[in-house]
């Protein structure tokens, strides 16, 4: 089961990060949200993964760490709300520029070298 969520951490920090590096706004977001996805399975698994572990704690034996889950809720938050603000700053930034580069280039031409 580690193993497993290693690989699935691993894989959305990879097209996480891929998305990020890109040029348009659309894909910087879903790279941001997906980087976000990445760091609440990584703070959920700080707690340690067991399973049938008891909520309240009544005696000796597995008992669930409540804090990494109260983190990862606050995160989800506070990433839905980054989430739509990073959409709505693209499309203010498309509807003022007229296009969706992230480096404020105002057309689809490559940029030119400077020697």
């Amino acid at each position: 089961m580690e193993s497993l969520y290693a690989i699935t951490t691993g894989i959305l920090t990879a097209c996480g990060l891929f998305l990020t590096l890109r040029g348009r706004s659309f894909p910087v977001v879903v790279g941001l949200t997906l980087l976000s996805y990445a760091v609440n399975l990584f703070l959920f698994s700080m707690g340690g993964l067991t399973t049938n572990g008891a909520v309240i704690i009544d005696g000796p034996g597995d008992y669930a760490d409540p804090l990494p889950q109260a983190l990862v809720l606050t995160a989800i938050v506070i990433g839905f709300a980054m989430t739509a603000f990073a959409v709505i700053l693209a499309m203010r930034a498309r509807g003022d520029m007229g296009n969706d580069h992230v480096d404020g280039r105002q057309t689809d031409e490559p940029r030119e070298e400077r020697r």
